[in-house]
């Protein structure tokens, strides 16, 4: 992807908090999302999300990072574990008090049609938070000019029914309305997966300078490694339900610690015929089901890296927790193997 903004340095998340921190505006403790098909769509998820960073996570499709994402919005209950908001348990309110607090943790979705009333005009989209707040008609209509012209929509789209904008304007629509109660964090959804690629880099451009002008806080889903290297200060790689690497988007990108992440990484193209490449890392087979996850580590069936230690019998009998130093973080037990072994 060309023409994405690069991003600022000074979004990158201090050392050492602990959970309560200040600088902690949202937090998940052991988050868990058991569906009532035995899916573990989110198993064990424990995060901190910093003000004023973007925390990208990715993973393959059926990973769990948009049910993470949903349930770190409540859109989602979770079947056990908290979720925090600016030190409050959010995951146990309910009705006024769950709205009150979802004005600070809003949510830009995967799809900007569907996720849109075809029936209501923009203006009817972008202020009906502002409705559901109790604000004036007229505090209103100021409101969602002002933010037709901050996403670069202009006033004339107020009256305009989503069928009449583009992809790009649709999603533009629903930036806008996520910001419509002044929120601190927002969760964007896979925001430019079902654009055209040279509308992806005018959303993350805007994303990226919303943040600079609002002092916004995000967590960026997203399978696109390239774009999630131009939005995220730090990075969490999930699988099977699991963040199996956390670590700051500099360290991860330059040396991933675990097996998976490398072989996601080997797998992003480049356009520069300079650039040195890592070799690809093909994974066999799919991941396992969620319903019977396998012993161990759960990445072991389709682990590259186990072939090449002559399959250690501690990878399917440990399950391997989160370690590392600093805040770099593997959930491996060779993670130190990783990027020695990439060039074999």
């Amino acid at each position: 992807m060309t023409g994405l903004s690069r991003k600022s340095s000074s979004a990158q998340p201090k050392d050492n908090l602990s959970p309560g921190d200040v600088d902690t505006v949202l937090e998940a403790r052991d988050l868990h999302v058991l569906f009532s098909n035995g899916v573990r769509a989110v198993d064990g998820v424990s995060l901190q999300l910093h003000r004023g960073e973007t925390l990208g996570v990715v993973g393959e499709s059926g990973c769990g990072k948009s049910t993470l994402g949903r349930t770190l919005c409540m859109l989602q209950v979770p079947s056990s574990g908290k979720v925090l908001l600016n030190g409050s348990t959010i995951s146990d309110m309910k009705g006024r008090n769950l709205r009150a607090a979802r004005k600070n943790l809003q949510m830009v979705f995967q799809d900007p049609y569907s996720s849109l009333d075809p029936r209501q005009r923009a203006g009817q989209i972008i202020s009906e938070p502002l409705l559901l707040a109790g604000a004036a008609k007229a505090q209103r209509q100021a409101r969602t000019y002002e933010l037709l012209d901050l996403v670069s929509i202009g006033p004339s789209g107020y009256s305009r029914f989503p069928r009449e904008f583009s992809g790009g304007q649709r999603q533009r629509i629903g930036i806008a309305r996520s910001l419509a109660a002044n929120p601190k964090v927002i969760i964007c959804d896979e925001p430019v997966s079902a654009l055209d690629v040279s509308v992806q880099a005018q959303i993350v451009n805007l994303l990226v300078s919303l943040q600079k002008k609002l002092n916004l806080t995000y967590v960026f889903i997203s399978h696109d490694l390239a774009v999630v290297r131009q939005m995220a200060s730090r990075v969490a790689v999930m699988y099977l339900g699991r963040i199996v690497e956390i670590a700051s988007a500099d360290s991860f990108f330059s040396g991933p610690r675990h097996p998976y992440s490398a072989a996601l990484l080997s797998a992003v193209p480049s356009m520069s015929i300079s650039a040195t490449r890592r070799k690809p890392i093909p994974l066999a087979g799919d991941p396992p089901s969620p319903i019977n996850l396998p012993s161990g580590c759960r990445f072991h069936t389709r682990c590259w890296l186990k072939e090449k230690l002559h399959s250690p019998e501690i990878c399917s009998t440990v399950d391997p927790m989160l370690a590392g130093e600093g805040n770099h973080q593997a959930a491996c037990h060779f993670q130190h193997s990783v990027n020695a072994k990439t060039g074999d």
